[in-house]
């Protein structure tokens, strides 16, 4: 029989790791919903040419970082949204990720490398340490 410490640890560092995400990917997309396109764009050139991803993006971000700690807090269907959640901060990375590349800014990716990694460890520690009731 396994003893609850290592799921209790587990736990705690995807707590941790929750919480550190959705404070970033709500952030961002605040700040990509409230900074003129002219700042955005000194920040990211990409901001500038593609203006019309801005708000997409910024929503993408928000929905992902309250999905991230949303539902548990509400306690409303935690493991699943939870882990939905995370694949749709996933899915945004990896098309992050696709973007650059193809525009030839590979030194933008390794943050969006480091929130993929981060985004599915969640994914996977959630099904690990389920969220909410445990019977």
């Amino acid at each position: 029989m396994t003893s609850p410490q290592p799921t209790r640890t587990l736990n705690v560092l995807l707590w941790l790791v929750q919480t550190l995400l959705a404070l970033l990917f709500v952030g961002t997309g605040l700040f990509k919903l409230f900074t003129p396109i002219r700042e955005l764009a000194a920040l990211w050139p990409w901001a500038g040419e593609q203006p019309g991803l801005v708000p997409l993006t910024a929503a993408a971000d928000l929905l992902g970082g309250l999905g991230l700690v949303g539902p548990a807090l509400l306690r409303i269907r935690p493991q699943p949204l939870t882990r939905l959640a995370a694949l749709g901060c996933a899915a945004l990375q990896a098309a992050a990720i696709t973007f650059h590349l193809m525009r030839g800014e590979q030194t933008n990716t390794p943050f969006n490398f480091a929130l993929l990694a981060l985004v599915l460890f969640v994914f996977w520690g959630r099904g690990k340490a389920p969220l909410g009731r445990q019977n």
